[in-house]
């Protein structure tokens, strides 16, 4: 139940309210009197009610009235308005401008309790979305970026001064880096934070979707198109829209953006209503745009009108000094998930991750220490890194010179497994979530290439 679940009702006649009082108190709801419509107000605004539940015709002050104040000071409370028939226009009028609901006297107390009910349930559904808003604000606030760094205090800039302008923003760097992060974080912070942030994967869906993804479709546009549909700028609308892996776009796609970027308006696919929309554009892609352009392979002018604001994230190794705070803000945060105490860390296990070249960034490392984290048995060790080199190097797999593509796979994979349990202790378990296999699979593959002797090395306590 909502922790504010104070209903207050408001009539003239004693024996109405007394009525009304034991309907609200059974349904489990905390209830308050006003006799007209200037002790409501009065009352509203100590109390500060979730429901309303009030006559219209009153003396002193009438419902309507009462309404009318009450709606601008608490807009979000739910007034049910009662009623004779002869006012039942003025009621319908009330809820055309706000009212939750009204009642015709003589009511019916099963009705009554409906109304209540429902007018609870949307001060719930409006009390979880509050929340979740607040949540998602305060993930994604400037100062939740991590690091100290030089290079990063200049993204951190940049950030907030486009933050609060409509400039279209390119964001590059290396997968993993945290481009989407650096995304949400300028629509956050923007005045179009209370709108959308829609984002579109351009690598990740076929031309043919893609189109009718960012513009809509018409129904019977193409079989299948059984219903209009909005596509990906039109639910954007008044926010901002976020191209993940621009770099992907097919050059008819390149065209069709472009348009939308010089005018703000689409036709949908099978349409011909010209749809037109308030967005903020922010791209980002991990490749070479400019030597893209330069090979003909993404179009300059689309380039140019992307790249209003740039701002490049650096990869993780060129940032080293940030990493001792990544490791300790991921610590505490998978800590937190698993409902546990963050693991400490050894000085050679900070090191190793410290000196580690990261070619996955800042998701890697989250994923290292994640992994950690749930399997550690308490202190964090270099045990609990597998597939990370002490010495900043990525261990390299001896491939044979000669042999049969079959026997050469075979070779490499057994020298993987062998490392992989290696750097796991034995434990099976461990090697299975480093590797993304089945426990199942992995004993098989230990059978086939004769590895049952490294693996039962300090895996007594696994097994």
């Amino acid at each position: 139940m909502n922790a504010n679940n104070r209903v207050l009702v408001v009539d003239d006649e004693l024996s109405v309210r007394r009525l009304i009082e034991e309907v609200v108190r059974k349904a489990g709801y905390s209830v308050f009197l006003a006799e007209n419509g200037r002790e409501a107000v009065e009352k509203a605004r100590q109390i500060k009610p979730a429901v309303i539940v009030m006559d219209i015709k009153m003396p002193v002050m009438d419902g309507m009235e009462a309404f009318e104040i009450i709606r601008g000071e608490q807009p979000h409370t739910a007034v049910v308005l009662m009623t004779a028939h002869g006012t039942v226009d003025t009621a319908v009028e009330a809820m055309k401008n706000g009212a939750f609901d009204y009642l015709v006297k003589p009511y019916n107390v099963a009705e009554l309790r409906i109304i209540l009910d429902r007018a609870f349930q949307l001060q719930n559904l409006r009390d979880e979305v509050t929340a979740l808003r607040t949540e998602v604000q305060d993930k994604y606030k400037l100062g939740n970026i991590i690091g100290t760094s030089a290079v990063m205090q200049e993204v951190y800039k940049k950030v907030g001064r486009v933050a609060q302008t409509n400039a279209t923003v390119l964001v590059t760097g290396e997968s993993g880096s945290g481009k989407e992060l650096i995304a949400k974080i300028i629509h956050n912070n923007s005045l179009r934070r209370d709108g959308p942030f829609i984002k579109v994967n351009c690598g990740a869906l076929p031309e043919g979707l893609l189109e009718s993804e960012l513009f809509g479709y018409e129904k019977g546009a193409f079989t299948g198109a059984v219903a209009r549909k909005p596509g990906r700028f039109e639910l954007a609308d008044r926010g901002t829209i976020f191209f993940d892996e621009v770099g992907e776009l097919t050059p008819a796609l390149q065209v069709k953006l472009l348009g939308v970027l010089q005018e703000r308006e689409f036709e949908r696919v099978g349409g011909t209503e010209t749809i037109k929309v308030d967005v903020r554009i922010i791209a980002a892609t991990n490749r070479d745009l400019e030597a893209m352009v330069r090979s003909g392979f993404f179009r300059e002018d689309l380039y140019y009108r992307l790249k209003v604001v740039p701002i490049h994230v650096p990869p993780l190794r060129e940032r080293e000094e940030d990493i001792p705070l990544l490791i300790d803000y991921f610590l505490r945060h998978f800590a937190a998930e698993a409902h546990r105490e963050p693991p400490p860390i050894t000085a050679e296990a900070a090191e190793q991750l410290r000196r580690h070249r990261w070619p996955g960034n800042v998701r890697e490392l989250a994923n290292a220490l994640e992994r950690a984290v749930i399997m550690s048995s308490g202190v964090i060790g270099v045990h609990d890194l597998p597939g990370l080199s002490a010495d900043g190097v990525q261990p390299q797999v001896a491939i044979p010179h000669s042999g049969t593509l079959r026997d050469i796979m075979h070779h490499v994979e057994k020298q993987v497994i062998s490392r992989a349990l290696k750097a796991c202790g034995g434990n099976r378990g461990k090697t299975a979530l480093t590797l993304d296999i089945s426990r199942r699979a992995l004993q098989y593959k230990i059978d086939e290439h004769g590895l049952g002797k490294a693996a039962l090395e300090g895996d007594q306590s696994a097994e």
